[in-house]
């Protein structure tokens, strides 16, 4: 029969038993005085982390361009939106034509380009320039490259909402590559969207129409240029 006697217990000597109350005494006095180093290295952990943390927040990074192709290429840039928007802000075609060309030429690397102006004079000057294909507009611009932002959004206000602002704009952004292949496709496409202002609640009794305008534009023009080269962002970006 198995026996049901509980497992003996092994006496140590009495010089092992010293021994091992002594060890057990080292070694908690040795984590006794680490400990203060350890809780430190915690502390100084914590403090490193919220430094960066707090220099992520004031600070900004780099962020690469997302298409590379105007480099040593000639460009212009074209916008197109709607009558309904050109009706409500009559200015934001010229004013995002001018300013995202001049962004470009002065950034993306480019060998020439059609100011902006010269392109709007075009457009207006050969109204049926919406019904060509963007290779034969490329051509009649005489660019390879031809920059083209479709704006499908631009208000300061919600719908049915004048007494607050809430300011978006929002469009397409495409290149064609006018000496590829296809010449009549995009090589590059990207949505943007942005808004303005940040804080909600306020109206025109805090801020005049004329700064969320040129705010809001600011923005977009920011996001649609920033595509083509490296540039300087906030870590935590408001857009």
């Amino acid at each position: 029969m198995r026996s049901t006697a509980l497992p003996e217990i092994v006496a140590l000597p009495a010089d092992q038993r010293t021994t091992t109350r002594l060890v057990s005494r080292v070694a908690t006095l040795s984590l006794l005085l680490l400990l203060p180093t350890l809780l430190s290295g915690c502390i100084v952990g914590q403090l490193v982390g919220g430094m960066i943390e707090s220099e992520r927040r004031t600070g900004s990074k780099t962020v690469d361009r997302e298409y590379t192709g105007l480099e040593g290429k000639t460009f212009a840039v074209v916008v197109s939106a709607d009558r309904v928007i050109q009706a409500d802000h009559p200015e934001v075609v010229a004013r995002l034509s001018q300013e995202i060309a001049t962004r470009l030429a002065k950034h993306a690397g480019a060998s020439g380009f059609v100011p902006g102006a010269s392109v709007l004079q075009y457009q207006y000057n050969h109204p049926r320039w919406v019904t060509m294909t963007l290779g034969q507009l490329a051509k009649e611009l005489e660019v390879e490259r031809l920059v083209f932002v479709d704006l499908v959004e631009y208000r300061l206000n919600d719908p049915g909402n004048a007494y607050l602002w809430q300011g978006a704009a929002a469009g397409q952004i495409g290149v064609v590559e006018a000496d590829s292949s296809f010449p009549d496709e995009f090589a590059f496409q990207k949505q943007i969207r942005v808004g303005f202002p940040d804080q909600e609640g306020l109206g025109p009794g805090d801020l005049p129409r004329a700064a969320v305008n040129t705010a809001l534009a600011n923005r977009f023009v920011d996001r649609a240029a920033w595509l083509f080269y490296s540039h300087e962002e906030k870590y935590y970006p408001d857009y």
